[in-house]
């Protein structure tokens, strides 16, 4: 068995911060998951419904990987990334990181991971491989999932294989902490302009403020989209609550980050970014609990109200990036200036 040592599998709530947690813990550096979100401009909005779906889904982050990337550029982090079609090459590429002593990041098609109770095909799962031995993987997954959990090689290798939507080829990845790191403190308000001005301005109507003012439009309808809205519209509303988001489609995620940035920068804009997450966090709960219940009654009343919160949100949400959007034309102060 061969396993790297000193690995920190503390619980958390989504995949890629997770699994950029240990990699970054391992070596010293120790952000909370917020942080971790918040740094990687991770918020943002999608209604994706493509002509071989079954039924419309409702995203709150950014493609799976460009959190990492933009977390890696945002604070100086040497970003390794290997893909390979071969499965052999792949595993080659990961045992020997680990058996030198680091932790490896691996974009995986969940649905083949033994440990997964809910079997559905996502191709941009991630986790943290830090051991293996001769029929087995050790990893670190979300709190959900199980923390510190293993599966079969074999399974490993179906996950690393898959091909689909948001699979990669075998990826893996390693970030390494420059000898000198950049303060976090002062990444924050580039990586909250970054989020805002993206969310603000989407390049197509299903992105950002726009994305979700539509689907405000559309989810009154949702009942007609679907043959079997007991298991279409609850499967949804879990989507948004519980798979890996931390809750209110990653808005409470999002909140507890903005919080943390309310303790280092005094700045109104940032105080009325958080006041107002905070409101919208509540909100995208209430939706997902409308969703499932016009799911188990019929009840199209219950969509009518959804949308008519989704429409809300879209308010809400665009006023907080837009205050939080200004950041970058104020005099920089710490939270410890205020008098």
């Amino acid at each position: 068995m061969t396993k790297v040592r000193d690995i920190d599998a503390r619980g958390t709530q989504h995949c890629e911060t997770s699994a950029l947690g240990v990699l970054l813990r391992h070596q010293g550096l120790d952000l909370s998951e917020p942080m971790l979100f918040g740094l990687g401009s991770g918020l943002s909005f999608i209604y994706w419904d493509g002509k071989n779906m079954g039924f419309p889904f409702l995203g709150g982050r950014v493609r799976p990987f460009d959190l990492t990337r933009n977390l890696a550029a945002r604070l100086g982090l040497d970003l390794v990334v290997q893909e390979t079609t071969s499965p052999r090459r792949a595993w080659e590429n990961v045992a020997a990181l680990i058996d030198a002593g680091h932790p490896v990041g691996l974009q995986l098609d969940s649905y083949h991971l033994d440990y997964f109770g809910s079997k559905v095909h996502f191709g941009g799962h991630v986790a943290a491989m830090y051991g293996y031995d001769d029929h087995d993987a050790y990893l670190v997954d979300t709190d959900q999932q199980g923390g510190a959990v293993s599966t079969s090689l074999t399974s490993l290798a179906q996950a690393r294989a898959a091909r689909g939507p948001m699979t990669a080829r075998h990826r893996s990845f390693t970030l390494t902490v420059p000898g000198n790191p950049p303060s976090p403190d002062g990444r924050i308000v580039p990586a909250i302009t970054a989020c805002a001005g993206a969310f603000l301005d989407p390049p197509i109507a299903n992105l950002g403020h726009r994305g979700i003012q539509k689907a405000g439009k559309l989810v009154p309808a949702w009942l007609q989209r679907t043959d079997d809205p007991r298991r279409d519209l609850p499967q949804a509303a879990m989507l948004m609550e519980k798979a890996g988001t931390g809750g209110a489609l990653f808005r409470n995620l999002y909140r507890d980050f903005l919080a943390e940035c309310v303790q280092v920068l005094d700045s109104d804009h940032l105080r009325t970014g958080h006041r107002l997450y905070s409101e919208a966090a509540i909100l995208w709960t209430e939706a997902a609990a409308l969703i499932t219940k016009a799911g188990e009654s019929g009840d199209a009343q219950c969509l009518e109200q959804a949308g008519t919160v989704l429409c809300e949100l879209s308010r809400v949400e665009r006023e907080a990036m837009e205050a939080l959007s200004r950041l970058g034309g104020e005099p920089r102060r710490s939270s410890s200036a205020r008098g």
